[in-house]
């Protein structure tokens, strides 16, 4: 007796086509970020920019959204791989109903619709807040390091843009030479329809590094002046004369850059800052996330390396997206400030906030000083291992090692800052549909 098989028939041809609905089992994220973005969140932002009735029918801009969500939330950045997914992976072709974008058209309906898509970010908070996901009771803070699209090896110094912008300039103007007395020649070799002296090919690329350099100098120059002119005036002495600036003498003249700033050629808005991995060209990422289930209730993105100053926008951006105010706050040592402090106060929040950074597990701490930041340090003293505190590690930490670990997503697409705080917007709310999807087949 032999055992016998299912049929494995590769060419038979089905009678009827399947629903897209059978792709995927009942329940998968592929039909509920499908539905959500179908029938929760308004698009007319993106659907009123269509209205040329001409030309071939464009793929329905709420697919578009789908799958780009979709996407994302399933680790999936690139254009090109997202075409190929609608391709090989039938949960994509159960979100899209079989339709095939290229990647051309995906990029640049991601481009076109950037700021809209951003701000879908709001709308899919408040579904969360409608199923139950979001408290407000205790929301965390904490910012990450991301990659840009840039190499930190395109970067250059300003103490190294003088010398290399005069030895450019020099190559330059002596190719250039080289090219005028060649002219002649060039006529008679190239004919009439080329004037012989245009600039060759291997000296273009010299001449828009010179171009840059320059450019990168002279933003260097205007930020330093702007500072300058921002630092407060010292007064003048009782006879008249100006007031000398008090502390140390600067090591550089006041109003010029300092030899170790710096400018990327490639995104010039970027910053080298040092992340878990050594010191990388990057953004600074931020996030604020409740506590109930890890959903990001705010976000913000800027080019400084330091989190002090990304407190307070963050929580004006939690009353904005939720118009409620969080009861608790925690946040690590780079948060910590007199300023920061008494902004929560304020605001009426009870903020957990480390004060320092052990260096030794049997004590020691960098403490910042100030009464806020005594009180503070009296706070987490005194619960201890059961301060409200301990709650961030388990809070908002988890979250970028799912964004960045789980979902891959370690380095920018995008180029300039204003772009790559929608693409972190983007991120984020790809990461609350996760949540909300995860919740909703539980």
């Amino acid at each position: 007796m032999t055992k016998s098989f299912r049929p494995w028939k590769v060419d038979e041809v089905w009678l009827l086509p399947p629903s897209v609905q059978e792709y995927v089992p009942e329940g998968h994220a592929a039909h509920l970020v499908r539905d959500i973005v179908a029938e929760e969140l308004d698009l007319s932002a993106i659907l009123v920019t269509y209205t040329e009735p001409r030309g071939y029918p464009p793929y329905h801009p709420a697919m578009m959204v789908a799958l780009l969500l979709y996407a994302y939330s399933r680790g999936v950045y690139s254009s090109r791989r997202i075409a190929c997914a609608c391709e090989e992976r039938l949960d994509f072709q159960a979100v899209t109903a079989l339709n095939r974008p290229d990647f051309r058209t995906i990029s640049e309906f991601r481009r076109r619709h950037l700021p809209a898509l951003a701000a879908l970010f709001v709308q899919v908070l408040a579904v969360c807040r409608r199923a139950g996901l979001v408290g407000l009771n205790h929301v965390a803070v904490d910012g990450t390091k991301l990659r840009a699209n840039a190499s930190k090896h395109k970067a250059m110094s300003y103490a190294r843009m003088g010398p290399a912008e005069a030895e450019l300039a020099a190559e330059v103007q002596n190719w250039l030479a080289q090219a005028e007395g060649a002219d002649a020649a060039e006529d008679a070799t190239l004919g009439a329809d080329r004037r012989g002296d245009e600039m060759p090919g291997w000296m273009r690329d010299k001449q828009r590094r010179l171009e840059r350099i320059r450019a990168a100098k002279a933003e260097l120059e205007a930020e330093a002046r702007a500072a300058e002119a921002a630092r407060p005036d010292p007064g003048t002495k009782a006879d008249g004369t100006p007031r000398g600036r008090r502390g140390r003498k600067p090591k550089h003249p006041p109003g010029e850059p300092k030899p170790s700033a710096q400018r990327n050629f490639t995104d010039p808005e970027s910053r080298i800052m040092k992340g878990s991995d050594g010191f990388v060209q990057a953004y600074n990422a931020q996030a604020a996330v409740d506590a109930a289930a890890q959903v990001i209730v705010a976000h913000d993105l800027s080019n400084n390396a330091a989190d002090h100053d990304a407190l307070a926008p963050l929580l004006d951006a939690v009353t904005a997206n939720t118009k409620a105010t969080p009861t608790e706050v925690s946040a690590d040592s780079g948060y910590c400030s007199e300023a920061n402090l008494a902004d929560l106060n304020r605001r009426g929040i009870r903020g957990y906030v480390a004060t320092g950074r052990a260096k030794h597990p049997d004590g020691g701490e960098e403490q910042r000083r100030g009464p806020l930041a005594s009180a503070m340090r009296q706070r987490l003293r005194r619960a201890s291992r059961r301060s409200r505190y301990r709650l961030r590690k388990q809070v908002v930490e988890p979250v970028f090692g799912q964004i960045k670990g789980a979902r891959g997503f370690r380095q920018f697409l995008l180029r300039g800052i204003e772009k790559v705080k929608h693409e972190w917007a983007l991120v984020c709310t790809a990461h609350n549909l996760t949540k909300l999807t995860r919740a909703a087949a539980a």
